[in-house]
């Protein structure tokens, strides 16, 4: 009996520690499935309201009337107001490329190459890629915030009720100027980025600007400029539609607006990032044959 009674009180004791051990842990699964359930869940959301989102815009555009004074304003907002932010980026591009560049092309004996090698890598990816990241921080932030704050205050609920289409008002006119501006800002950074490497290799060994562009040159065609600064267009299709997507579900007052303003940056930049990948894939299958 008192044997029945010690083996009684042994398994009770070994399936408390066991349940301890193990429960919490069950639990802990759990709760991490309903994590990913949760994340994946809020993706699938996040892209189907963003696929919705680009077909409302895409109907916008096409629609009359159309509104031109707006695109111009942004475009001065977006573009103009941008450039000093892009030259001093390109400037940096090109210091850093000669520098970078010219010890290892010492080592092989290939210094004649440094001209081309700078231009063709400002041009190819450097200076598209750079120019698209800098935007999604200055533009996209911007977005984000200004159409988070309207958004928070009603004041797109007050468009709406004005017979206005804010996707046609707010959202076409900025996407639109991303896309117009993007290029352009991606030649300054390009210019810049060549000036400020023949700057630094003229330092290094005096050359003619003439003279480095003609060495850059002979090694560059049409069709790597053309691609290269092409892309930047979707570059700046994809800054403007998430910051302006980001910016109008923005919810929950000011820290709303804050998380819509980081979102639209970190993933605009996300997206800059994986589009290239695809879009340099894209070209050298396309122009490169």
């Amino acid at each position: 009996m008192r044997l029945a009674s010690q083996l009684t009180t042994t398994l009770i004791a070994l399936a408390s520690a066991v349940s301890a051990e193990v429960w919490p842990r069950a639990h802990e699964n759990g709760r991490v499935r309903d994590g990913i359930r949760k994340l994946v869940v809020g993706a699938l959301e996040w892209f189907g309201g963003i696929g919705e989102f680009c077909g409302q815009l895409a109907k916008a555009v096409v629609t009359p009337p159309y509104e031109w004074r707006e695109l111009l304003r942004q475009m001065d907002e977006l573009g103009s107001k941008s450039l000093p932010l892009i030259i001093l980026a390109g400037a940096a591009i090109g210091v850093v490329s000669s520098l970078r560049t010219r010890g290892g092309l010492e080592r092989f004996g290939a210094k004649s190459m440094l001209p081309a090698l700078i231009i063709l890598s400002i041009i190819n990816e450097t200076g598209p890629i750079i120019t698209a990241l800098i935007a999604s921080g200055r533009i996209g932030a911007g977005i984000g915030a200004e159409l988070g704050s309207m958004r928070v205050t009603e004041q797109i609920d007050a468009i709406e009720a004005s017979a206005v289409n804010p996707y046609k008002f707010l959202a076409a006119t900025r996407v639109i100027a991303c896309m117009l501006m993007l290029p352009l800002l991606t030649i300054v950074s390009d210019f810049c980025g060549i000036l400020t490497g023949w700057v630094t290799t003229a330092l290094a060994e005096p050359m003619t600007l003439k003279l480095f562009l003609n060495y850059g040159l002979e090694q560059t065609t049409f069709q790597d400029f053309l691609p290269s600064t092409l892309k930047a267009v979707v570059f700046g299709f994809i800054i403007g539609i998430v910051g302006c997507f980001q910016g109008m579900r923005a919810k929950g007052g000011t820290k709303g607006v804050g998380r819509a303003s980081t979102s639209a940056v970190v993933l605009s930049s996300l997206f800059v990032i994986l589009a290239d990948v695809v879009l340099v894939r894209l070209i050298m299958t396309v122009f490169e044959k």
